[in-house]
């Protein structure tokens, strides 16, 4: 019998799957941004729960919908293989046909959409640009004739999308209006974003190359993968102090600097840490995005 047969018959419960193609890890990627824009909000006088509560969905969905498509595309790709050393891909795997999970990106793709035409009747023509522009560069990241993913591109739509767009979107549509603090605050949560993807790019960075993925890690090489990771952190805890000084924050920002040990142990297991071994911090900086957002959006509060 085949290694890809057995890989096949050991398919774990349709649940877990699912689960997998999802990767529900990576969602606190979604939930930052949209908390401290809606903690930014409040603080502002002009929180409103529902519109925050469609937001966050949305942004949800996009990212479930990315995650599906990334699932599909890599695999039709030839990026994902049996040598991959990230967690299991449904449809690397066998456990989903290319066709199920394609589908299945569509689906959630038009339920995004559905949460959109609420948040457009709330925001207008400027949600109706984010939520286009927000599908098309999901679906561009690893799909179409100019992947972002695959030409060196996905750090900067991260940086952009889960930073200044996420952050200032789900300002916008509560306050309809711009926040200059609302796109100093996005600057932090995007690069944490970032780091997450960094983490991915480091660990898979052979394959990658091997698949014609020409990630900045694969670019430019494993030191400058590290030291992005160094860089995407300090962005994150030198911002709070700097738009302080500066007036366009608060002093209750500071308040994310309660991460700044776990900051300091991940890129610590970063520095002896490689190939599978990686796995864990990848879920580790997702988690550090996660506490950075909370704590920055109960000092935004304060």
């Amino acid at each position: 019998m085949s290694e890809g047969a057995s890989l096949v018959e050991a398919r774990p419960s349709s649940l877990r799957v699912w689960m997998a193609a999802i990767r529900p890890a990576t969602l606190t990627a979604a939930l930052a941004p949209v908390g401290v824009g809606s903690a930014l909000a409040a603080a502002d006088g002009v929180f409103r729960p529902l519109v925050a509560a469609a937001a966050l969905l949305g942004a949800m969905l996009i990212q479930i919908g990315t995650n599906l498509h990334n699932d599909y595309a890599d695999f039709e790709k030839g990026a994902d293989t049996e040598e991959r050393l990230g967690q299991a891909r449904a449809t690397q795997r066998g456990w989903l046909t290319p066709m199920q999970v394609a589908l299945a990106a569509a689906l959630v793709a038009l339920l995004a959409m559905a949460v959109g035409v609420y948040l457009v009747s709330i925001g207008g023509w400027p949600i109706v640009v984010i939520g286009l522009c927000s599908l098309l560069c999901g679906w561009a990241y690893t799909g179409g004739p100019f992947p972002l993913g695959y030409v060196g591109l996905g750090d900067v739509f991260v940086l952009v999308f889960f930073g200044g767009v996420a952050v200032c979107g789900t300002y916008y549509v509560q306050a309809l209006t711009w926040s200059t603090s609302a796109l100093w605050a996005s600057i932090p949560v995007g690069a944490l974003a970032t780091a997450i993807l960094v983490i991915n790019n480091l660990r898979d960075r052979h394959t990658d190359a091997e698949a014609g993925k020409r990630t900045l890690v694969v670019r430019f090489g494993e030191r400058f993968g590290r030291a992005e990771y160094l860089v995407m952190l300090v962005v994150a805890y030198l911002i709070p102090p700097l738009a302080w000084a500066l007036g366009f924050g608060q002093a209750g920002w500071m308040l994310s600097w309660l991460s700044a040990p776990v900051a300091w142990m991940e890129l610590r297991t970063l520095s002896r840490s490689d190939g599978a071994a990686l796995n864990p911090l990848l879920g580790r900086t997702a988690r550090l995005g996660l506490l950075y957002g909370i704590l920055f959006s109960i000092g935004a509060l304060l």
